[in-house]
């Protein structure tokens, strides 16, 4: 997903944030849909440390790209600062959340009943989405449930005045640049109203939170009324991610992955992570179903992930997963998507949870020093962010491997002890290694 390129948020935890208490999380920027589209040439930085001077340079950018008054004048000049969305955009939360807690959080009963409801309100309009979108009906109501609850939590803050916020401060100027022009270009067509332009603190709108961009490429008019209302509109926002994880390659036939169960003793050296092979590989290896029988045969590529290490649930993830990380890059919330959608069709949801696994919970400090450290000792885990991404997961299997710890790539306690004691033989300096929590 793009967003591993431009925020660098390569996220398998979301953060537990209590303002956006229905799972709407800052480690995703809301939802977004973003791809690199854009109706408007390509735009450099207008930040400025002077909100006033980065207002005049995005008004000089708009004239240059041929905007008319209504934008260089009523539009910009009602710019204003949000103070707010630069401490959001900027916070680094720790960690708080195990797996079990953040999918229990966010895949609730409620979201469950009512999902249900909508799928039998909406019949007609599913049965057409997926006859023409082919994109089965749990996972649209799935995606609406995390997003905004259905529709209960679509945000109140200025689109525009978040977006300029975003484009003038220098972390991530380019792209938040380059989202505002792509609205003033729905406002300068007519596709949105400014009164109209109410959603997250970083951009995104509506049932579905899309962004602008998004909207640009994507947006279908789901109920014919002859315009795009993805704020009122059920149908319309429904139709447009349909048609959205329709063109960036939803499976029709297949499903998201499935939770599975490992043997005992089971080779953690045949299987590296983040990577995929055959479905028949890991039959081989004696991976089964949550019910014990044995995979299927179908022709399939798939994923292992244990988001709690070996000792928490497994899942094997099919190609249509990737679709739903780019809809969210975080894995996590990949996986409530999928659990979801399975819970509204009747299935029971996560049963490695009713065994009360217990895993780690890691600071985003604890972290950064544990990649600082395996860095040292030879285990490359890029710069060290405080994020657990695929490649702290390949080095800290590398790294168990290697010193006969059980593979599974997680930053367990043994990791964390594993490595002290190394470096303290090593003589290296052990500030910032911590170890996690229980």
């Amino acid at each position: 997903m793009l967003f591993d390129k431009l925020f660098n948020l390569r996220l398998d935890f979301d953060v537990k944030i209590s303002s956006f208490k229905w799972g709407i999380s800052l480690s995703k920027i809301s939802l977004a849909l973003v791809l690199p589209l854009t109706s408007v040439a390509a735009h450099s930085v207008v930040a400025d440390e002077d909100f006033f001077q980065c207002k005049t340079n995005i008004k000089q950018r708009a004239i240059n790209d041929g905007f008319s008054s209504f934008i260089t004048t009523e539009i910009i000049e009602d710019l204003s600062m949000i103070k707010r969305v630069v401490e959001l955009d900027k916070r680094q939360p720790e960690f708080t959340q195990t797996f079990e807690q953040y999918i229990k959080a966010r895949v609730t009963n409620y979201h469950v009943k009512t999902g249900k409801k909508k799928l039998i309100v909406h019949k007609a309009l599913f049965d057409r989405l997926e006859q023409k979108y082919g994109v089965p009906r749990q996972y649209l109501v799935s995606f609406w449930g995390l997003e905004t609850v259905f529709g209960k939590h679509k945000g109140k803050m200025s689109v525009l005045n978040s977006l300029a916020t975003l484009a003038c401060d220098q972390r991530r100027s380019e792209f938040f640049t380059q989202e505002l022009f792509n609205l003033f270009t729905l406002l300068e067509s007519n596709k949105v109203d400014k009164s109209q332009l109410q959603g997250s603190w970083a951009g995104a709108m509506g049932h579905m939170q899309f962004m602008p961009s998004s909207f640009l490429q994507y947006a279908v008019d789901g109920d014919n009324d002859g315009k795009v209302d993805i704020w009122q509109s059920e149908a319309d926002a429904l139709t447009t991610a349909a048609n959205y994880l329709s063109q960036i390659g939803w499976q029709q036939k297949e499903r998201w992955g499935r939770e599975v169960i490992l043997p005992k003793n089971f080779d953690f050296s045949q299987v590296a992570f983040d990577q995929y092979y055959p479905l028949s590989h890991f039959a081989q290896l004696g991976i089964k179903k949550i019910n014990n029988n044995r995979l299927s045969d179908y022709k399939i590529d798939a994923e292992l992930f244990l988001p709690a290490g070996h000792q928490g649930s497994a899942f094997l993830l099919y190609p249509n997963f990737n679709v739903i990380m780019t809809w969210n890059l975080s894995k996590s919330y990949a996986v409530s998507v999928g659990v979801l959608a399975d819970k509204l069709l009747g299935a029971q949801g996560i049963q490695a949870f009713k065994k009360s696994e217990k895993s780690a919970v890691y600071s985003v400090s604890q972290m950064k020093g544990l990649q600082q450290n395996l860095n040292l000792i030879g285990f490359d885990t890029g710069e060290p962010d405080g994020i657990w991404g695929p490649k702290s997961r390949s080095a800290i299997r590398l790294f168990q491997l290697k010193y006969q710890l059980i593979a599974d790539g997680f930053p367990n306690k043994e990791v964390f002890e594993a490595i002290k004691e190394l470096n303290s033989k090593l003589s290296h300096d052990e500030t910032g290694l911590g170890q996690p929590s229980e």
